[in-house]
């Protein structure tokens, strides 16, 4: 057994969450780079160089690289020979996300009381937090700022098993084309299908934290990623909606085994400012 102190945890979320605002990832960077060679749109390019721009110049300042921070969505791995000590493990993830939003000058975007008063709660808590229990003596915590813009695009189709790979196809396609460029494209698609309704929406907002171009292992699932990013592009909405060839970066399929009635598919979109950052205590 290993103890872990929640102070340690605390200091934790509160340094992935700054530093995941300000700073992309590499992988989303090269994707953007990669993004604006392949585009024949000069309009595109501009767009995909700005967004560039933007994210070296928030980097380097430790400025927020969007005015939306997000909702703080936090990600637990807990090895079962953990032991936290200390106190709450939400309440230090909280603690974390309170400090970090407070050091790092974010914006706090939560309001408690969802259908009426609406009142900020002035320190972007409480996060939404995923545990899961997997072996070992580690902890791995990962931040994940999702943006209100693209979260709101969230599309479930429970679909029946009648209407399978090509019902897939045309939801997922359906659900980025509604959302044109709400969601500030190039984006990253998260489909989870199959589970029940809310695992299928867990697995596309979990398929959001692989790496831009990183296929599914699963040689099905990969085929299904890369056709639908292809006609996902095709459809030409464009960085931010301006036209163009790059409306996705990236694809990640999840599946999971269902009810023999059931084929949910979940669709969970992530803007051109994918920030996530994790670290392993």
């Amino acid at each position: 057994m290993r103890n872990i102190n929640t102070r340690k945890v605390t200091k934790a979320v509160s340094q992935l969450f700054q530093e995941a605002n300000f700073s992309l990832p590499e992988d989303v960077m090269a994707a953007l780079k990669r993004g604006r060679q392949n585009e024949d749109s000069p309009l595109a390019q501009q767009t995909l160089g700005k967004i560039l721009d933007n994210a070296k110049i928030a980097a380097q300042e430790q400025i927020a690289i969007c005015q939306d921070c997000g909702v703080a969505v936090v990600y637990l791995e807990i090895g079962q020979d953990v032991h936290i000590t200390g106190g709450d493990l939400y309440e230090a993830v909280n603690d974390g996300v309170r400090q970090g939003y407070k050091k790092g000058y974010l914006r706090k975007s939560i309001v408690s009381q969802p259908f009426s008063a609406r009142v900020n709660t002035k320190d972007n808590t409480p996060a939404v937090i995923h545990t899961e229990i997997i072996p070992g003596d580690k902890l791995k915590i990962t931040a994940m700022p999702k943006g209100g813009g693209s979260e709101n695009m969230t599309r479930l189709f429970m679909l029946t098993p009648a209407q399978g790979r090509q019902g897939v196809l045309k939801s997922v396609v359906q659900a980025v084309d509604e959302a044109g460029s709400n969601p500030c494209p190039p984006v990253i698609v998260g489909v989870g299908i199959g589970g029940t309704a809310e695992k299928a929406m867990s697995l596309a907002k979990k398929a959001l934290l692989r790496r831009v171009g990183e296929n599914n292992p699963d040689a099905e699932n990969a085929k299904l990623e890369k056709e639908l990013l292809g006609r996902i592009n095709a459809l030409g909405i464009g960085p931010e909606g301006f036209g163009g060839r790059t409306t996705a970066l990236s694809v990640h399929v999840e599946t999971f085994p269902t009810h023999i009635a059931s084929l949910p598919v979940a669709v969970n979109l992530q803007c051109h400012a994918a920030r996530t950052k994790e670290v392993i205590l």
